[in-house]
C-alpha cells in the first residue's frame, strides 16, 4: 500500500503495515520535556515508582523560565536536575536554548518518533520525523517505557507552487494556511508540506511551517527528508543521521490544498487567535508598543539576518521597544560572530539570552494594560504574553523589524521589494 509520511514512519516504528485510522504501539526515539511541563511528568513517574528512561534520547530543557524569575520555578528546576542525574536523562541547562530549536539542532532525525510535553514539538517534523506534542503523563510514560500508542492520522497534503516575492516568507505562508483552514480545521490530521516553494526553502524556513502546524489543530507537520535536510544535518556535524524519506507515489490524502506562493502577501494574525489572519494592508498604522523577534518559530539565524538587514544603521521608533531573543546558544554565538547583535543594540534593541520568556509571559517582556506587541511567535492568545489586557499580533521577522522602525504595523515590501 502506498503510504503518506505519517503512515510510513509509524508503520516502521510499530512493525505493522499500518494505515490512517489504525492504532499502533510505536517505538519512541526522542521524549522531551520543558520546565513548564516536565515537573508534572516527573512527579507522575515518582508516584508510579517508575523513575527510569528508555527512549533513545530522554531530555529535559530548562528554557521557559530561564533564568528563573521565582523561587517556585527554581525549585522545579532542581527537581528536573535531580531526576536527570538519577536516571541518566539529558539536561539542557539555562542558556542552551529553546526545546524545539535544540531538538532539531542536536537530537531529531528523519524517520524518528518524537514526543514532547509541549504542543510545538511538531517542529521536528520538518526533518521528516513524526513529531508531536502530548500531555505530561503520556510523555512521561513514553519516556520511561520507550514506546507509546498512536492513532495514525489522516493527512492533508499542502502543495505550494512557485516562489515567494520579496518581503514574503514562510511565516506568511503558514499564517495564510492557518487562516484558511481555521484553528480547528486540521484537528488530529497530519499536514504534509510539498511543492516547488517547499523544495526551495531552507531548513530554517521549513521549521516555521512544522512548528505552527498545531495552530490549525494538526497532530504533526511533516516535510520529506531531502538534500536540504542532509545539508542541514551535515552542517550540524550529523550527516550520519540523515536518510532520504518521502511519501509514496499514489499515497491517499484526505484533502489536498493547492497554494501559489507568488500570490501571497505579508500576513498578520490579529488578537486573540492565530487564525484571525489578515493581509498587512489591513493592519497598517496600528501602533505598537513592543516588537519581539525570537521564539521557537522565528528565532533562528536566518530570521535574525533578515531583521538585521532591515534595522542596520537605523533606530527603532520612539515609544517602541524592540526585544530580540536568539533561539539557542548556537544561534546567539552565530549572531554575535556575524555582528547581528550589535546591529540590534545600536538600533535601540534589547538582547535576551536564549529562552522562551516573553513568548509565554513568564518574564522579560510582559505587556502592560492595553499595550500592543507585534511578535514573531506562534500564538497570540489572550494573556499569552503575561497580561490578559495586552494585545499580541503575529508576523514574520521582516514585518516585525520594519514595524519597529515605523512604530506601527508596516509592510516590509516597502524596503525589501525595491531590491
Amino acid at each position: 500500500m502506498a503510504k503518506t509520511l505519517a503512515e510510513k514512519i509509524l508503520s516502521a516504528k510499530s512493525g505493522q503495515d499500518a494505515k490512517a485510522g489504525d492504532i499502533v504501539i510505536a517505538q519512541v526515539d526522542v521524549a522531551a520535556f520543558q520546565d513548564g511541563t516536565g515537573p508534572l511528568g516527573v512527579r507522575q513517574l515518582q508516584k508510579m515508582n517508575l523513575e527510569q528512561v528508555k527512549a533513545r534520547y530522554s531530555i529535559f530543557f530548562i528554557d521557559h523560565a530561564a533564568p528563573s524569575p521565582r523561587k517556585e520555578l527554581s525549585n522545579d528546576h532542581i527537581l528536573l536536575r535531580t531526576f536527570a542525574e538519577k536516571t541518566g536523562a539529558i539536561l539542557s541547562e539555562v542558556g542552551e536554548g529553546v526545546i524545539h530549536q535544540r531538538l532539531v539542532e542536536a537530537y531529531a532525525k528523519p524517520g524518528d518518533v518524537l514526543i514532547g510535553g509541549d504542543s510545538h514539538s511538531c517542529t521536528s517534523g520538518a526533518l521528516g520525523a513524526f513529531a508531536t506534542g502530548m500531555g505530561s503523563t503520556d510523555v512521561a510514560i513514553g519516556m520511561a517505557l520507550g514506546k507509546t500508542w498512536f492513532k495514525i492520522p489522516e493527512t492533508y497534503r499542502i502543495n505550494v507552487k512557485n516562489s515567494f516575492k520579496p518581503g514574503v516568507f514562510s511565516k506568511d505562508l503558514i499564517l495564510y494556511i492557518i487562516g484558511t483552514l481555521g484553528a480547528d480545521g486540521a484537528t488530529y490530521k497530519a499536514l504534509e508540506f510539498d511543492g516547488e516553494a517547499i523544495d526551495r526553502m531552507s531548513m530554517e524556513s521549513r521549521f516555521v511551517l512544522s512548528n505552527m502546524a498545531v495552530e490549525a489543530g494538526a497532530k504533526t507537520g511533516l516535510i520529506a527528508s531531502d538534500e536540504v535536510t542532509r545539508e542541514y544535518l551535515k552542517k550540524r556535524g550529523r550527516e550520519k543521521d540523515w536518510t532520504a524519506l518521502s511519501p509514496d507515489d499514489g499515497a491517499s490524502y484526505e484533502r489536498v490544498v493547492d497554494i501559489d506562493a507568488a500570490d501571497l502577501v505579508p500576513q498578520i494574525a490579529f488578537p486573540h487567535t492565530v487564525d484571525n489572519t489578515r493581509t498587512v494592508d489591513q493592519a497598517q498604522d496600528i501602533k505598537i508598543d513592543q516588537a519581539f523577534i525570537g521564539t521557537c518559530t522565528n528565532g533562528r539565524i536566518e530570521d535574525l539576518q533578515i531583521a538585521a538587514k532591515i534595522l542596520k544603521g537605523k533606530k527603532v521608533a520612539k515609544k517602541t521597544r524592540l526585544i530580540v531573543c536568539p533561539a539557542s546558544r548556537d544561534v546567539y554565538l552565530d549572531a554575535m560572530e556575524n555582528g547581528l547583535l550589535e546591529v540590534f543594540v545600536r538600533a535601540g534593541g534589547i538582547i535576551m539570552g536564549p529562552g522562551c520568556g516573553p513568548c509565554v509571559g513568564v518574564h522579560e517582556g510582559v505587556l502592560g494594560d492595553k499595550e500592543v506587541c507585534l511578535s514573531t511567535a506562534n500564538r497570540n492568545f489572550k494573556g499569552r504574553m503575561g497580561n490578559p489586557e495586552g494585545y499580541v499580533y503575529l508576523a514574520s521577522p521582516a514585518t516585525v523589524a520594519y514595524s519597529a522602525l515605523k512604530g506601527t504595523i508596516s509592510d516590509p515590501r516597502e524596503v525589501l521589494g525595491k531590491e
